[in-house]
């Protein structure tokens, strides 16, 4: 769990406690069982070794956590509790690959090297899309306070993104837990076109339709329309933002507290946002060593255990 990075119940990292681990070792009889009956868990598999409850679906019932191991000594508590979704997954599919050729390097993983200047770019470039890097710099919190509010910064901020009609690829954060924090989202594209087809009532809703042409007929802000096709009314629509990084410091300049950017965060943004798209970034990974391990690490885009 250590080498495939799915070790920890802190928030940074959302995987297995030390506890958890001795639980599933003590319930399967051994390491290589434990990975033999991971490779077949699916969501909401339950242990429940002294029995605690009837039925798997009553503990189903009982707790909403994708992992459910019930505490021996505590039916109430799931030990599993921290562990999110994908690191269940990752646990899952590593075990798979381990059973069907077992190597070292699942539990001492190479050293990542990162790429040299040319390369980090040509990398970048041949992707074709648009990797934005959202900066905030500042003092932080303890660990699992500053995680909490990454994450739940990170959740505001996409839904910013998708909510104007861009479409992310892939999205993480990055943090030295010092005084340097990273989001970093992967759109397919950073311009739209300067329109969009907004989708209006279907015919058989006359008062809806009433309204739909009020607004829009003749408004500023329509393109072409309104018109009827396939039984509904439809208009082009101007889009509001076109550009992403238009976007981004425009509905985060302030801190983004009203988009729902946690406080600590917001305040970081609000005086040190700084938004760099794709090669832009070459200056900043340069100076941080980490940061270029972990973007090295980012655009290779596959775990370290799987070759």
């Amino acid at each position: 769990m250590k080498g495939i990075e799915v070790y920890g119940a802190e928030i940074k990292v959302g995987g297995f406690s030390g506890y958890l681990c001795e639980l599933l070792v003590l319930n399967y009889g051994s390491f290589i069982k434990v990975i033999q009956a991971a490779s077949d868990w699916k969501e909401k598999t339950v242990v429940d070794k002294e029995k605690h409850y009837k039925t798997t679906t009553d503990a189903i019932k009982t707790f909403e956590e994708p992992l459910i191991i019930v505490d021996p000594v505590d039916k109430t508590r799931n030990v599993a509790a921290a562990v999110r979704k994908d690191k269940l997954y990752e646990f899952i599919g590593a075990a798979r690959t381990f059973l069907k050729k077992p190597d070292i390097h699942f539990f001492y993983p190479l050293e990542t090297k990162p790429l040299n200047r040319k390369p980090l770019v040509d990398k970048i470039k041949a992707r074709a899309s648009t990797i934005i890097f959202i900066k905030v710099e500042g003092s932080t919190p303890v660990p699992d306070i500053l995680w909490g509010q990454l994450y739940k910064s990170q959740k505001a901020i996409n839904t910013i993104i998708q909510q104007h009609d861009f479409n992310i690829l892939r999205k993480t954060v990055w943090s030295n837990e010092k005084n340097l924090n990273i989001f970093v989202l992967e759109l397919d594209i950073r311009f739209l076109t300067n329109m969009k087809l907004h989708q209006g009532p279907p015919l058989r809703n006359r008062l809806a339709c009433e309204k739909f042409l009020k607004k829009h007929l003749g408004a500023d802000s329509t393109v072409s329309g309104p018109r009827i096709e396939d039984g509904r009314w439809i208009v082009n629509v101007k889009r509001k933002y076109i550009d992403v990084v238009e976007l981004l410091n425009e509905k985060l300049w302030d801190g983004g507290r009203d988009e729902g950017v946690a406080e600590l965060v917001s305040k970081a943004v609000s005086e040190t946002l700084q938004v760099y798209v794709n090669e832009q970034i070459v200056d900043l990974y340069s100076k941080d060593s980490d940061f270029a391990k972990f973007l090295t690490e980012y655009l290779d885009g596959k775990p370290k255990w799987l070759k």
